[in-house]
């Protein structure tokens, strides 16, 4: 930070500033660190070269990465960031990773799975953890404290089980996430939103529940856009972190820059 005292103007100066863009199913979201320190972070419908090059003109980013659940090759988005930023990384089941992993298929993983997993070794280093994206779908992965991933589960989210419950039948209602329900409902609408949503949590905490048999220290990060609605209601403790995706990725950016 520099000061002029005479106009008392601040100005930030940022060095080896990054760019991670976390592009998901239903929207796009990016993080620009300092580092490994989180400046800004924002979610939009799309990112195009306007919004790229604002972003350059303010931050000057020496170097990117991509994470994208919608392609396996690198697109258009990858285009126009590369343009500003030569130095962009599309990330891969190819990429070098800060953890070990056996995943028998690596190229149908998804890459938020994997970043999830990077941001886990760096929110919590040399512990058992497991993390818990409750996003569209519901993910669960889990890594040791040697930074070893030992692989994951999958499993339809929240609105996705509203959406499917009135797809697949002939008269339930669509219906859309209560933050208050009964354990038992009394009409059908109250029926639909007690069964899925205690569905889930009962599952988030049967997980939790089971993996500490073994691992009784293992730590527990939820993320993704509805992690805060289950976090409430789950019996054991928990870490609320909605930008660990991103953090992951910088963290990916960071150990291929080594």
């Amino acid at each position: 930070m520099h000061r002029n005292s005479n106009k008392r103007v601040i100005i930030l100066s940022y060095s080896k500033v990054n760019l991670v863009i976390d592009q998901g199913n239903t929207h796009i979201k990016y993080g620009v660190f300092d580092k490994r320190q989180l400046l800004h972070s924002d979610s939009v419908d799309f990112l195009d070269k306007t919004l790229i090059a604002k972003l350059q003109q303010k931050y000057h980013f020496e170097k990117a990465i991509i994470s994208s659940v919608v392609s396996n090759e690198p697109g258009k988005l990858f285009e126009i960031v590369q343009k500003t930023i030569p130095n962009t990384i599309w990330l891969s089941h190819l990429t070098p990773l800060p953890f070990t992993w056996t995943y028998k298929t690596p190229e149908t993983i998804g890459k938020d799975r994997l970043a999830a997993v990077a941001g886990a070794i760096e929110y919590f280093p040399h512990k058992d953890t497991l993390i818990i994206d409750a996003g569209t779908a519901i993910t669960y992965e889990f890594v040791t404290h040697k930074a070893q991933y030992q692989g994951g589960n999958i499993s339809p989210g929240l609105k996705m089980r509203f959406s499917s419950l009135h797809h697949f039948t002939s008269q339930l209602p669509l219906l859309t996430p209560s933050p208050d329900h009964a354990f038992f409902g009394k009409s059908t609408k109250e029926a639909i939103i007690a069964g899925i949503q205690n569905g889930i949590t009962y599952e988030i905490d049967g997980y939790i529940s089971t993996l500490k048999l073994s691992h009784p220290d293992v730590c527990v990060l939820i993320t993704g856009g509805d992690a805060e609605f289950f976090a409430r209601k789950l019996k054991n403790p928990i870490f609320v972190h909605l930008n660990l995706v991103l953090i992951g990725l910088n963290r990916i950016l960071e150990h291929n820059a080594q």
